[in-house]
């Protein structure tokens, strides 16, 4: 009987993976067309535009049930499992067990959680993290505006949420305004993993791009940030370049995307 229920709920949480990768043009993502877009990271020297490939991305970040649902099914990144290379040790200390975060935060983002173990639950979804060039274009449209960075308005409310204190209960996801391609919480919720994120050395001046001590960070070469008014971003891309793959923070979270051709 106990080998039975074994089976039984191994089979649920299969299924609901399966029912989570078969949703992924559908409910849970958002379709992003194609387009060039200017870069607070130039993709390279001399270069401006970024040409992003339309793709998909998920309309709301990753909850604690959800992950849950990944680490019963591959207990290899349970918390209690987990090898420290794979994430620190505060990776997932929030949760009430090793195997469930408990009801309250269960529609909160996931947090504390890995680069690597981010990238393996895309990864299980048959999706991938989004690059920051992806996240950054998705992440620059208001409720009407395909590139609303040039809205004070608009640039001023985000602004407001970097100054409030980290230290309150995270939201639920999804309560967050979608924006025009019907994604929600890319600001005012957490910060984000992306896949390349250990690329994004930087530096506000090209005399520190030969420094030795800059490949503390893990990036693979410094370049120099535009835009500089569009603070906020210029945040993100500090604290993402700050971190190690391993690293876990108490408001990083993460989403997954797909290849407009479903392949990761």
């Amino acid at each position: 009987m106990a080998m039975r229920d074994t089976m039984n709920n191994s089979l649920f949480i299969l299924a609901g993976l399966l029912l989570a990768v078969s949703a992924t043009a559908g409910d849970l993502q958002a379709s992003i067309p194609g387009g060039v877009f200017e870069s607070v990271l130039p993709p390279a020297e001399g270069m401006k535009q970024a040409t992003i490939a339309a793709f998909h991305l998920d309309r709301i970040p990753v909850t604690n049930a959800d992950f849950a649902r990944f680490v019963q099914s591959q207990p290899k990144w349970r918390r209690d499992q987990i090898p420290r290379v794979f994430a620190d040790d505060q990776y997932l200390s929030h949760w009430k067990t090793a195997m469930e975060p408990g009801t309250p935060i269960e529609r909160q983002p996931v947090t504390r959680v890995s680069w690597f173990a981010a990238s393996a639950y895309c990864e299980a979804r048959g999706a991938r993290l989004p690059t920051w060039h992806e996240w950054e274009y998705v992440a620059a449209a208001s409720e009407s505006k395909a590139d609303a960075r040039s809205d004070d308005a608009w640039r001023q409310r985000i602004l407001q949420w970097y100054s409030t204190s980290a230290r309150g209960v995270l939201p639920d996801v999804g309560a967050t305004p979608p924006n025009l391609y019907g994604v929600r919480d890319l600001h005012g919720v957490v910060w984000e993993w992306v896949d390349d994120h250990s690329g994004m050395l930087v530096s506000g001046d090209n005399r520190q791009q030969g420094d030795p001590d800059t490949m503390r960070f893990c990036g693979s070469g410094a370049i120099t940030m535009e835009q500089k008014e569009n603070y906020t971003t210029l945040m993100r891309i500090a604290m993402l370049s700050s971190l190690q793959a391993n690293y876990t923070t108490a408001t990083m979270g993460f989403r997954c995307a797909t290849d407009a051709q479903g392949r990761p």
